[in-house]
């Protein structure tokens, strides 16, 4: 059995098609199809029910993929010991973050990491699910370490450092009956029409549940990526915000959100179920080090 094989293996169960591993691959898709056959001969089993409308695993394909995850991490971890003992560390770091982070200097932290590991790609991605979404693809393996902003429940299976957090505003649009108060509730804007960002966003997840808990959940008409965004959609009065108090709104009146208990969270998240890379480890320790600034300065 080859790593490839393995690789190929888990490319097509993460994908369940042939089409996308073998882009993810960059291999033609005859090549993955027969990589996949060979291994399957080799066990004696299929690792594949396949129709022409969609590929699922088998019962043994289930049970074959976690251990070919491990067995490629444990491949992975042991090509870093013996590279990093005769020519430094090399490989790749695959991090996820959000698009929008408030002060967070993440160029600064990684400038910093490639001067001390040159030899280390470094590969930057988002997720058009937020954080949720983050989050699964470290419990899935596609990244190394990510930041977050979901709330302490939803980690579960990661390991999280907590590196700030920060208060919820209300963004009103000009002539709001609400605009003259000098703080709102979230009981004060039940009823209202919202501009936010998209479902799996950690701040979004985080006011869909207080509005649930209120028993008055709300109307989000306009959904956004980039927080930033977010008041031309208000000027606009397509409907009020309540956002995460970033220091991105700038020229924007904002009204402090009366909710003790309620703040946006952003940890720095590695899989838990397994150590994670040395890379990976070491960007950790120039984050524990306090050498850069990434704990959210909130607004007083």
């Amino acid at each position: 059995m080859e790593t490839r094989q393995l690789e190929c293996f888990v490319a097509v169960a993460e994908e369940l098609s042939f089409t996308r591993a073998a882009q993810r691959l960059y291999a033609v898709q005859s090549t993955v199809s027969a990589t996949i056959q060979a291994l399957e001969a080799e066990l004696g089993v299929k690792l594949f029910d396949r129709s022409t409308r969609r590929v699922e695993l088998s019962p043994a394909g289930k049970v074959f993929l976690p251990e070919a995850k491990a067995a490629l991490e444990a491949f992975d971890r042991a090509r870093e010991v013996v590279t990093d003992a005769s020519a430094g560390l090399r490989g790749s770091l695959r991090i996820g973050t959000l698009t929008s982070v408030g002060d967070l200097d993440l160029p600064d932290l990684l400038g910093a990491f490639h001067r001390r590991y040159p030899l280390v790609d470094l590969h930057v991605s988002v997720s058009i699910t937020g954080s949720t979404g983050l989050a699964e693809d470290l419990r899935q393996g596609r990244l190394d370490v990510a930041l977050l902003g979901l709330p302490e429940s939803d980690l579960a299976g990661l390991e999280a450092k907590l590196l700030g957090s920060a208060p919820f505003v209300a963004v009103l649009p000009d002539g709001h009956r609400l605009s003259g108060r000098r703080s709102l509730t979230l009981a004060d804007l039940a009823g209202e029409s919202f501009v936010d960002n998209p479902r799996g966003f950690g701040n979004r997840v985080a006011l869909d549940r207080a509005f649930e808990a209120l028993g008055a959940p709300r109307r989000v008409i306009v959904e956004v990526a980039d927080l930033r965004a977010v008041p031309s959609y208000v000027a606009a009065g397509l409907g009020v915000a309540v956002v995460p108090d970033l220091k991105l709104l700038s020229g924007v009146r904002t009204t402090p959100l009366d909710e003790p208990g309620l703040a946006w969270p952003l940890t720095i998240a590695t899989r838990g179920e397994r150590p994670p890379s040395r890379a990976a480890r070491l960007l950790l320790d120039l984050v524990d080090g306090g050498e850069f600034s990434l704990v959210i300065p909130a607004r007083t």
